[in-house]
């Protein structure tokens, strides 16, 4: 057999070897998104697609190269080729068919947040105990995320001692599944969500208790404009303000005794491009001493894929679990807690 031959075995061998995905449902964040990063994962394809809707899913397979689609959601998970299953239901749907998609076998990666409040989440100990689910917040697997609190733990900025998250878009359409609050949309649930993530994860710990503010739209009755104030104690705290109907920004801003880091586009960042975070020492006011650092073009989604079929395939804990999707929701209910009551929660 010739070299080309040789090289052809090796790659339908590869091929065969990773992990074969199937997606629930054809909403954007799957097709614009995460299966573009699937597809480039060094160690999973997306094999099939299933959406109510077959003509959706012939559309979208065919768009993207997958090789099968279903019009129904039980086909899917019927599918003894699939192993893994990405779940980017409306968030009422989380729960429902990730226990479905266990109960066959499959291995689920649930969009954010997992559920619509604690005791919707608490269903998932129902888990059999050789499935594995985590909560698919891909910030965490970002380089610049990793680079940051690398830094972080090196005392570049001194002690962390706040941080402050910025982050909003303008969304009025009362057709969108965002402006529905039996559906778990609103500012909190969409994308307050990453603001608590973001504080978890730089601080390394929890907050021992919160209080937000939320401006209601008055028509859709979700949370369009939400700020919440979290104490990790020793007084370390997050401040953050996010909304739905609010020019589009994003920003994190980490402030040490000895300095500040800012991650510039920290939740949406470019797909496959290269990214920056900003080292300040303060020593000018007007930033012009601020030293930037490029992050190397990086997919978070593709890096998200591989380390859950990594930590599935070879038996490693999973970096974050269950546990970890409770804690960020008994969080985001201690927020809305907060708000009715007008005192502090713990979450």
């Amino acid at each position: 057999m010739g070299l080309i031959g040789q090289c052809s075995l090796w790659e339908e061998q590869d091929e065969m070897e990773k992990a074969h995905w199937g997606v629930i449902s054809t909403a954007n964040i799957g097709l614009q998104k995460v299966i573009p990063g699937i597809q480039r994962s060094v160690n999973g394809r997306v094999a099939a697609i299933a959406s109510r809707d077959l003509n959706k899913a012939k559309l979208a397979a065919e768009s993207l190269g997958i090789e099968r689609a279903y019009g129904s959601y039980d086909e899917l998970l019927a599918d003894p080729d699939i192993e893994f299953i990405y779940n980017p239901l409306p968030n009422d749907q989380h729960v429902e068919v990730t226990l479905a998609a266990a109960r066959a076998g499959k291995h689920v990666l649930c969009e954010k947040p997992i559920g619509m409040n604690t005791a919707d989440v608490a269903r998932l100990s129902e888990l059999p105990d050789n499935i594995r689910v985590m909560e698919a917040f891909m910030v965490r697997f970002h380089p610049q995320w990793l680079r940051c609190r690398d830094l972080l733990r090196s005392g570049a900025v001194g002690t962390p001692m706040a941080i402050q998250v910025t982050f909003s878009y303008f969304n009025d359409n009362p057709d969108n599944i965002r402006n529905k609050p039996e559906n778990g949309g609103g500012a909190l649930m969409d994308i307050g969500c990453y603001a608590i993530v973001a504080g978890r994860f730089c601080f390394e710990s929890d907050p021992k208790r919160v209080i937000g503010l939320i401006d209601h739209d008055p028509k859709f009755g979700t949370d369009r404009l939400t700020s919440g104030l979290m104490d990790f104690s020793d007084g370390r705290q997050l401040t953050f303000t996010v909304s739905t109907q609010a020019v589009p920004y994003q920003r994190i801003q980490i402030l040490g005794t000895k300095g500040r880091l800012e991650i510039e586009i920290p939740f949406n960042a470019p797909q496959g491009a290269a990214t920056k975070l900003f080292i300040d020492d303060g020593f000018r006011l007007d930033g012009s001493a601020t030293r930037v650092e490029r992050i190397p073009e990086a997919d978070q989604y593709a890096e998200q894929a591989d380390t859950f079929v990594d930590a599935v395939r070879n038996g490693w804990e999973l970096p974050y679990g269950i546990e970890d999707a409770m804690i960020n929701m008994r969080i985001i209910d201690a927020v809305f807690h907060s708000t009715e009551s007008g005192t502090w929660q713990e979450p």
